[in-house]
C-alpha cells in the first residue's frame, strides 16, 4: 500500500507553512544545532543516496529494526531490509513469522535493543531538538535509550524554527496525515498517545540523523 503523503494530502487538512524546504542557511544552522547536541548528521541530497548512507552505516551480522516510518518507505529502505542482498539479522521478518500473538508481542519488545533500529521523525527544531510521537510507542521505544544505535531519516521539510513549532507540526501535518494512513491502512484512528522530545545525545556516535533534502514522511 503506497504511504506517500500525495495519497493523503488531497483529503486532509494540514498547516503547509510547517512543510516547507528550508534555504541552505536554515539547513546549516539546524546540523550545527543537531551536532551541538550530541547527533551525528550527515546531510544528502536525494532519497537514493539517503539509502546508501543508511546502508554504509550498519555493519554485517547486526541486528536491524525499524519503526514505522513513511520515510523508510520512500527511500526504500523497508523493502531492501525484507529483500535486499545484505548480511543483517532482519529482526522485522523474524517478529512477523511468529504466529502467536504473546509471542510476537514480546518479540516486538526485545527488538527495541536491536544494534541498530532505524525510523523517522516528526519534526525537527532549529535550536536542535527531535520531535516524534507514537500511537502505541513501538517507533519511540528505542530511541532514547534501548537500542545499541539509532539512525533517524528526515525530510528537511519537518525543520521548523522552534520547539514550539515542533510540537505545533505534530499536532497541524503529522497527525492528520497519519491518521488518514492508519484509517486506511488498520482501520482505525491513530492518535498522538506516546511522545517524545529528543533533546540531546549524550552517547557519542549512537545516534545519527541522515537529513534529505527533500520532502518526505510526515
Amino acid at each position: 500500500m503506497s504511504q506517500e503523503k500525495a495519497e493523503y494530502a488531497a483529503e486532509t487538512e494540514i498547516d503547509d507553512s510547517l512543510d516547507t524546504q528550508p534555504d541552505d542557511e536554515t539547513v546549516e544552522a539546524t546540523v550545527e544545532s543537531l551536532e551541538a547536541n550530541g547527533f551525528e548528521v550527515v546531510v544528502v541530497d536525494s532519497a537514493d543516496e539517503a539509502l546508501e548512507t543508511v546502508q554504509s552505516q550498519i555493519p554485517a551480522g547486526a541486528s536491524v529494526m525499524n519503526g514505522h516510518s513513511t520515510t523508510l518507505e520512500e527511500i526504500g529502505f523497508i523493502e531492501y531490509l525484507t529483500e535486499g542482498d545484505h548480511e543483517w539479522e532482519s529482526l522485522p521478518d523474524e517478529i512477523w513469522s511468529i504466529d502467536d500473538d504473546a509471542e510476537r508481542q514480546a518479540a516486538r519488545r526485545e527488538s527495541q535493543t536491536a544494534d541498530y533500529f532505524l525510523g523517522g521523525i516528526n519534526a525537527i527544531s532549529q535550536t536542535g531538538a527531535l520531535v516524534a510521537a507514537d500511537r502505541s510507542g513501538s517507533r519511540i521505544g528505542a530511541y532514547p535509550f534501548a537500542a545499541g544505535n539509532v539512525v533517524i531519516v528526515s525530510g528537511v521539510n519537518k525543520i521548523v524554527p522552534t520547539l514550539d513549532d515542533a510540537f505545533d507540526r505534530l499536532e497541524s501535518v503529522a497527525y492528520p496525515l497519519e491518521n488518514e494512513r492508519a484509517k486506511e491502512a488498520y482501520g482505525v484512528e491513530s492518535a498522538i498517545a506516546k511522545q517524545l522530545v529528543f533533546r540531546q545525545e549524550l552517547d557519542e556516535g549512537r545516534t545519527t540523523v541522515v537529513l534529505v533534502r527533500e520532502s518526505l514522511g510526515y
